[in-house]
């Protein structure tokens, strides 16, 4: 186990260390964004229209709001509380700031790679559409051995998110309530057993309802405490801003910090250029590629600018004497205690988690059976998965284990290289289908 953790914390250092992923990823949104001409502001308008329009003509497939949906379920998660909280303890308010600019150029990134998933997709033996970067791989670039990479790279990176994430209820719970961890993991497996071994689309069924009701809650409490701050909240914007260039920590080394931390976490939270969007997108029903993957483009800005905003907020109009001390999910709990009181603060951060990180395991199960079906059609393979998927949920709920979350972080950046190995010479495929889209829809829509 010591030589393969090394081999790890070695590789890790090289991609995210060096920072290789988060040059590869920004410089990404960057090309896209201007490839597109800018296709995630032309189009911000049309892409609340295409996520309320109605669809009747599914036919077993997920409708574009479920798509919608089970991506959104896997971008916040854990990553949208824990991960703004470390970014502001690393990075000071000013990382909230390059969240914002990534945000922005990578759902540039997010539209390209979910049109090219639409375009390249196939149909399941029942007649039902299935994709993503292994499919497109194989279908767009005939090359299967890097769409089996990308489902192993898959299974690595979900195998470490499952358990981080189960550890992170479990821990919220014991410190709320006094809750033992065993029976929190046990009520978690229950739960997402019996929605990942029930119908079809039965995930995505439970997503579309859980997903928008949590982040209503969410930011209903949040509104609140904005509310509640409102003669402070123009101090905390205008720090926002005016630290992201340094201008209150001098210009030099400081400057660099607070925009790596906003990038790095970010990208991790969004999710564009990472593969795991398509997979569910692609099995949308949509009368044009372009249509999903303009609404996956608006999946990356609610993440980062409403709810990632959101925690952000919270913590910023805190008091930093109250928060002295603390890190992580105990800082945010802290956090919703200043504004909230200590009782009500923790119960609300233990729920809205809970909620936030079910829909995440359910929405990376969605993921992985996807990905198994590109590797064989055989149900048992979907049930292996399945249980290998449980078994992670409730191993990472009863012990935190720092070493997942390392293979996590590595499975992460090698689906990032293998996904933008076909995005980027597949890219003029959907860059044709949006000057096809604006000739036959845009005008009629808009």
């Amino acid at each position: 186990m010591n030589f393969l953790e090394s081999i790890v914390n070695f590789l890790n250092s090289i991609l995210w260390g060096k920072n290789l992923l988060v040059v590869l990823l920004l410089s990404t949104g960057v090309f896209f964004t201007f490839k597109t001409k800018f296709v995630q502001l032309r189009f911000l308008k049309h892409m609340f229209f295409l996520l309320t329009e109605k669809n009747n003509e599914n036919n077993g497939n997920l409708s574009p709001f479920q798509a919608f949906c089970v991506s959104t379920a896997t971008r916040v998660g854990a990553g949208n509380l824990v991960g703004v909280v470390s970014a502001i303890s690393i990075g000071g308010a000013g990382a909230v700031f390059w969240m914002w600019v990534v945000a922005f150029l990578g759902a540039a990134t997010a539209f390209m790679e979910t049109t090219i998933a639409i375009i390249f997709r196939e149909k399941d033996e029942n007649g039902h559409f299935i994709g993503g970067p292994s499919f497109f791989l194989k279908n767009g670039l005939n090359k299967k051995v890097a769409g089996v990479c990308f489902v192993i790279s898959g299974i690595i990176c979900w195998a470490g998110v499952l358990q981080v994430v189960s550890n992170s209820v479990t821990e919220s719970f014991k410190v709320a309530f006094n809750f033992n961890p065993l029976y929190i993991s046990i009520l978690l497996v229950i739960l997402s057993a019996l929605s990942i071994f029930g119908k079809r689309n039965t995930t995505a069924k439970i997503l579309d309802k859980i997903v928008p009701v949590m982040a209503v809650l969410y930011l209903i409490i949040v509104f609140f405490i904005l509310i509640k701050n409102f003669n402070t909240l123009p101090l905390v914007l205008s720090n926002i801003v005016s630290e992201a260039f340094g201008l209150r920590q001098g210009i030099g080394g400081a400057i660099g910090a607070v925009i790596m931390q906003g990038v790095k976490r970010g990208l991790f939270s969004n999710e564009a250029g990472t593969g795991s969007a398509p997979c569910a997108a692609a099995s949308a029903n949509v009368h044009h590629p372009v249509q999903q993957g303009l609404i996956q483009s608006l999946g990356v800005f609610v993440d980062t600018f409403i709810i990632c905003t959101a925690t952000a907020l919270v913590i910023l109009l805190s008091k930093e004497s109250f928060l002295t001390d603390f890190s992580g999910m105990k800082l945010l709990q802290t956090a919703f205690n200043y504004h909230l009181g200590s009782t009500f603060g923790e119960i609300f951060v233990a729920i809205i988690l809970f909620l936030f990180c079910f829909s995440t395991l359910l929405g990376i199960c969605f993921y992985g059976e996807v990905n198994i079906k590109f590797l064989t059609n055989k149900i048992i393979g979907q049930n292996i998965f399945k249980i290998f998927a449980l078994s992670m949920i409730f191993i990472g709920g009863v012990q935190q284990n720092i070493f997942m979350w390392n293979l996590s972080d590595l499975g992460l950046a090698l689906m990032t290289i293998v996904n933008l190995y076909g995005v980027f010479p597949l890219s003029g495929f959907a860059l044709d289908s949006l000057k096809d889209y604006e000739k036959k829809f845009i005008k009629l829509k808009i």
